[in-house]
């Protein structure tokens, strides 16, 4: 275990020393998390939900392009439309509510 030394300011700032941050690959801006553990603090580099859940998910097929995931959409909400539009034929037809008058 190797320790690296540094010195907390008036405002409670520190500086995470050189060989720290490269190690971590921190850069300007990353965030940082101090983890206590039953009297001592680990510092880790701070990841969002995204980056801690991505490929958590992952099934046996490729993921879609931009272009089939429209497709897809598109479809559904068709299909959708089409599915509705049938049910308000089928409750014209039956009396249950009248049709809408053409224009």
């Amino acid at each position: 275990m190797k320790e690296l030394w540094t010195v907390v300011t008036r405002k409670g700032q520190v500086t995470v020393p050189a060989e720290v941050r490269r190690e971590l690959e921190l850069k300007e801006g990353d965030k940082v998390a101090f983890v206590l553990d039953e009297g001592e603090v680990r510092l880790v580099r701070a990841t969002s939900v995204v980056e801690r859940t991505a490929g958590a998910l992952r099934g046996p097929k490729s993921a879609l392009t931009a272009q089939e995931l429209r497709e897809t959409a598109e479809r559904t909400i068709a299909s959708d439309a089409v599915e509705r539009t049938g049910d308000l034929d089928d409750a014209a037809e039956s009396g249950r509510m009248s049709p809408v008058p053409n224009r």
